[in-house]
């Protein structure tokens, strides 16, 4: 296996309300508010090739996210579905992409797209919108997606990189997925997952995301070589020690990790 320069960035790695929820004392909430180690954007990742990048979803603090870590622009994006959480910063990257003349390139299944253009339809004028249903290659990465169950919420889609024999799936959104569902996580190198909770005891019909007693499960089955937990609510305390099996960690702001060899334990 070669070694690449390719890296993923975590710029945002909380659930749909982010953290602090503006309604919430907890002591998740307080402490992310006084000192910001539990403070999370919703969730979005970079992934640097040299010198290009792309970013894993657009939700509301994408202006936040890219002044927070400096970047000044963005010219292709992949999209794994139409919840506001992931696609409420498109107007602005929209407008970022007019006033630097030149036009975004948006990744996205094509009913994903269709639902995109259906909330903002003046996104087309601005950027390339590309369906990768039958799959596509971004930076040398050769990209497939598929549909995953996202529980009360519809649907999902995660995506499938691979590029000299390093494989990743990032999943943010899924609960409970099928054998077929499963099948296309089963063995890969780093598989980045959506965790909402350490414990969800609300009922079962009414949840969309994994938490981290179903996601140890899930692993145990599909067995990646290293995973880390995104997506996460203020239920989650980074402070504390959490039950994360062999192999996982917890992801933080800025956190990058290496997507090649040298990063497989």
């Amino acid at each position: 296996m070669r070694v690449s320069g390719d890296t993923l960035t975590f710029l945002g790695t909380g659930d749909a309300m982010g953290v602090p929820r503006v309604y919430c004392d907890c002591e998740v909430c307080t402490e992310a508010r006084n000192t910001g180690v539990n403070r999370r954007l919703r969730s979005s990742v970079m992934v640097q090739c040299g010198e290009t990048s792309f970013m894993i979803d657009c939700g509301p603090d994408w202006r936040g996210m890219m002044e927070g870590f400096g970047i000044r622009k963005m010219s292709d994006m992949l999209i794994t579905h139409a919840h506001f959480d992931h696609i409420g910063g498109l107007p602005e990257w929209s407008d970022a992409c007019r006033w630097q003349r030149e036009k975004g390139r948006l990744y996205a299944p094509a009913e994903v797209l269709d639902q995109i253009v259906r909330q903002y339809p003046w996104l087309p004028r601005q950027m390339e919108m590309t369906p990768v249903d039958d799959g596509f290659t971004l930076a040398g990465w050769e990209i497939s997606c598929w549909k995953v169950n996202h529980g009360k919420n519809g649907y999902s889609y995660a995506y499938r990189f691979q590029k000299d024999g390093y494989i990743w799936v990032y999943n943010s959104d899924s609960i409970d997925l099928s054998p077929k569902e499963k099948e296309p996580l089963k063995g890969v190198d780093l598989l980045v997952l959506g965790t909402s909770f350490v414990h969800e005891t609300a009922q079962f019909e009414t949840r969309s995301v994994y938490d981290m007693k179903e996601a140890a499960e899930l692993l145990a089955e599909v067995k990646p070589r290293q995973t880390v937990y995104t997506h996460m609510s203020h239920d989650v305390d980074v402070r504390k020690e959490l039950p994360l099996p062999e192999g996982v960690r917890v992801a933080v702001a800025g956190m990058t990790v290496k997507l090649n060899s040298e990063n497989m334990e």
